[in-house]
């Protein structure tokens, strides 16, 4: 019985792009202004979730606790230790910048009387730091030009045409 040759698996078409996407992603994460990004927006999180009793309003405690949470859960999201692949990193950004609006406009949905000058200027200033942020680290990662775009994108011919 004869069997059939074996390809190696490492000029496997799948496993070459994989290795593309990850030293793309690899050299975006450390660069200086990626490092930067990731720890201003760490330091943004833990100041979000600090907030309530750094800017006095940790009486309304529904909205302390919203911030605790939110404040810890976009930390997490932003400090980038769950992952360096790029899709990953990706993902986490956008989440991010769902919890910046939620950050945005929490003093006006949680429950109870929480919309005090104090409330509103904290989370609308912090929130919309936090999203320019999580949107500079959606950017990172992405190809810059048409010719790695399509790199990244094209098919593998296994050297035909």
């Amino acid at each position: 019985m004869a069997t059939a040759p074996r390809s190696d698996i490492a000029s496997h078409p799948d496993i070459v792009a994989m290795r593309e996407r990850h030293e793309i992603a690899e050299g975006a994460a450390t660069t200086s202004k990626a490092q930067a990004v990731e720890t201003i927006a760490l330091i943004t999180g833990l100041y979000f979730a600090a907030s309530p009793w750094i800017t006095g309003f940790n009486g309304l405690s529904t909205l302390a606790v919203n911030n605790l949470i939110v404040g810890i859960a976009y930390a997490l999201l932003m400090s980038g230790g769950f992952g360096r692949a790029y899709d990953r990193v990706h993902s986490m950004a956008w989440a991010a910048c769902a919890l910046s609006v939620w950050m945005i406009i929490s003093p006006w949905v949680v429950a109870g009387h929480v919309s005090t000058t104090k409330t509103i200027i904290n989370n609308v200033v912090v929130g919309a730091i936090g999203l320019l942020l999580a949107l500079a680290a959606a950017a990172f990662g992405r190809p810059t030009d048409r010719a790695s775009a399509h790199r990244m994108s094209a098919p593998h011919t296994g050297g035909r045409g």
